[in-house]
């Protein structure tokens, strides 16, 4: 029987926080729950670099861009 691969659901990005503005890696907290169970939330302490940040970044800003019924804040 072939194994349904996992799938998380991110709840949130906590603390993501850097030592200084010119820091190259931000330290947070990933809260991600497993996709159609019950069982509670797992926090996991992630370090990311500045470049998928801003991929990231892009990436999102162009999807919300897309997306019906997105407002833009102070629009």
């Amino acid at each position: 029987m072939t194994r349904m691969p996992e799938e998380w659901e991110i709840l949130t990005l906590r603390g993501l926080t850097a030592t200084d503005e010119r820091a190259d890696e931000f330290v947070g907290t990933l809260v991600i729950h497993r996709a159609g169970s019950k069982e509670p939330v797992e926090s996991i302490t992630v370090r990311v670099r500045r470049s998928v940040v801003r991929e990231v970044h892009e990436g999102l800003g162009r999807l919300l861009k897309r997306s019906t019924g997105f407002v833009r804040p102070g629009s």
